[in-house]
């Protein structure tokens, strides 16, 4: 099947962010006194939004939950952005789509001036037609579904049946679910086994040129 929309998650599927996000969480951490995770807790915060993280993972508050979302973009905003490096095929990838007159779109749970300033950074943003992120408090846009619904009305688009969202956590599957959109995941980013295909994503692909086979015409 073929798309006209293609929906990119950012972290884990263009970019391999995980050790700018880590360093940001264990900064955070640190500086509010709470235990630090181990490797394979620290990477269940690659993906999922910062308020859920906190509040799942290291058990904080509401008010406490805030405090380390400002600590890590603090920590991420200085340093951790550019602790990152885009994932080999992708730029290829995009120019190819771009030529067959894909409407291309971000939707991440990072915050919408963090990933604009990213994706300028490696020269990926005059790519897509829109980068829809979350909001800087996790209330307007605070789920991967609401930042789904804001990539596709920015889009203008009132009809989903050809829109396709990709990504490489759960969230980024349970996200379009909730709009009845098909996933395709990436297993080069952050999940774990059989997370993906468990979420109810229609493929999981292992390589940038599996992904291009069922996106380009």
């Amino acid at each position: 099947m073929s798309w006209d929309v293609v929906l990119f998650d950012l972290d884990g599927t263009l970019t391999d962010s995980g050790l700018g996000v880590g360093n940001a969480v264990l900064y955070a951490i640190r500086e509010m006194g709470f235990e630090e995770p181990n490797e394979v807790q620290l990477r269940k915060y690659l993906g999922p939004p910062l308020w859920t993280s906190f509040r799942d993972y290291a058990g904080m508050s509401e008010a406490q939950t805030k405090t380390a979302v400002d600590l890590y973009r603090k920590y991420y905003n200085e340093t951790g952005a550019y602790e990152n490096s885009v994932y080999p095929g992708i730029p290829e990838l995009l120019t190819e789509l771009n030529k067959q007159n894909k409407r291309l779109a971000v939707a991440t749970s990072k915050v919408d001036y963090a990933a604009v300033n990213i994706l300028r950074h490696f020269n990926l943003d005059h790519h897509f037609e829109v980068i829809a992120g979350g909001d800087e408090h996790g209330v307007i846009r605070g789920t991967k579904a609401l930042v789904i619904e804001h990539a596709i009305n920015e889009l203008s688009m009132c009809d989903g049946t050809s829109i396709v969202m990709i990504g490489d956590r759960e969230h980024d599957i349970h996200g379009a679910t909730e709009h009845q959109l098909p996933a395709i995941g990436v297993s080069w980013g952050y999940a774990e086994d059989g997370e993906l295909a468990h979420a109810g994503a229609i493929e999981v692909v292992d390589t940038v040129d599996q992904l291009a086979d069922l996106l380009l015409n």
